[in-house]
């Protein structure tokens, strides 16, 4: 069976102009090659450092940024291909929550407004009955219809993200991209949006592409995880496998950084050290060989491929002789993410009852 969403060689490379004429000096390699399935009612989770090209993805699949080379299909339709009369039908079944609610609502619309824009415009509702769709969706997104005729500003963040997903919801979509959508949030309300999220794949079978750095969340609400550096996936695997045995250095060293709760407690492995390079100028071979402390020769001119390791996909090579299971056990994710875990699952049991 075939995956509802599949991404082939997903590229997106800005050019960069200077001069009067705006002659072309550069090249901005933001997403380089990038491939990935998601299935019905799945999330695929996408993680890494800040400028690694994350939302470029998940901008780029949706054709929010026209991509450079690649292709999308989802349920089999071809989604690069498409005319800008198809695509506008297209995109009642891709759609996107992006981080900051209150910057992506419009602050002289009303709710209901926001709400009944998408419905009428796709032609999911009429004038008579566009009020009670609008209202339906507040209360599947846990607000009240009374809220309908509040503005942005008059909400909490937490609130303002139920409405960002409410309108993402309003065309019943087969596919969300969750570009960090509880980054700005606190840990309770993050436990909250993250139940909703849920609660929502289950009911309507969405797939979602989650965008995050927060590996906690990531653990609670992914089914599979990309790590993404310098616009390339190193390394893809079901999120437990990930977690328990991370194969790619720089995998490891994410979880490495992750915070103690403890500020005494002494960590049995540094996280990666240095800053990611320019995608104006990757380095050559293996991206990550400045930072990586098991690089060697054939890492500074060999680039790796992305090949499968039994459940994964991983691009080191020396995957398989990497440490996994020791220094899983050496280093776990315990204490920083078990604790997130713990917060986020008691917040969330707290609003059921």
């Amino acid at each position: 069976m075939s995956a509802m969403l599949e991404v082939r060689g997903l590229t997106k490379h800005f050019p960069v102009r200077r001069g009067v004429l705006r002659r072309q000096v550069g090249t901005v390699q933001a997403v380089t090659d990038v491939s990935f399935d998601v299935n019905e009612g799945e999330t695929l989770a996408i993680v890494g450092e800040s400028g690694c090209g994350k939302s470029t993805i998940g901008r780029t699949l949706l054709r929010l940024l026209e991509p450079t080379a690649g292709t999308v299909s989802l349920d089999g339709t071809q989604v690069m291909d498409l005319p800008a009369a198809d695509m506008r039908e297209m995109r009642k079944r891709m759609q996107i929550i992006f981080q900051d609610p209150f910057g992506s609502l419009n602050p002289r619309m009303t709710v209901a407004e926001t709400l009944a824009e998408p419905l009428l415009l796709h032609g999911l509702a009429t004038s008579s009955d566009v009020k009670g769709k609008v209202d339906a969706l507040l209360e599947t997104c846990g607000l009240q219809p009374w809220h309908a005729g509040r503005f942005p500003h008059e909400f909490s963040g937490g609130q303002r993200q139920r409405v960002g997903i409410a309108r993402a919801l309003a065309t019943r979509p087969r596919l969300i991209v969750c570009d960090e959508p509880v980054s700005a949030l606190d840990v309770s309300v993050q436990a909250q949006i993250v139940n909703l999220l849920k609660d929502l794949q289950t009911e309507f079978g969405i797939g979602y592409v989650f965008i995050s750095h927060d590996l906690a969340v990531v653990r609670h609400m992914a089914a599979r995880v990309a790590v993404v550096y310098l616009g390339r996936i190193v390394e893809e695997a079901p999120v437990a496998e990930l977690f328990a045995t991370p194969r790619h250095p720089y995998t490891r060293s994410l979880i490495a950084a992750a915070p103690r709760p403890d500020p005494a407690a002494r960590k049995t492995s540094a996280p990666v050290e240095g800053d990611l390079p320019s995608a104006l100028n990757p380095p050559p071979g293996c991206a990550f060989h400045p930072r990586c402390p098991l690089a060697e020769a054939r890492c500074r001119t060999e680039r790796p491929v992305l090949r499968p390791l039994g459940k994964a996909r991983v691009a080191c090579h020396f995957a398989e002789t990497a440490p996994t299971t020791e220094a899983a056990a050496e280093n776990p994710p315990s204490e920083a993410l078990t604790r997130r875990l713990q917060v986020l699952e008691a917040a969330r049991q707290k609003e059921n009852t």
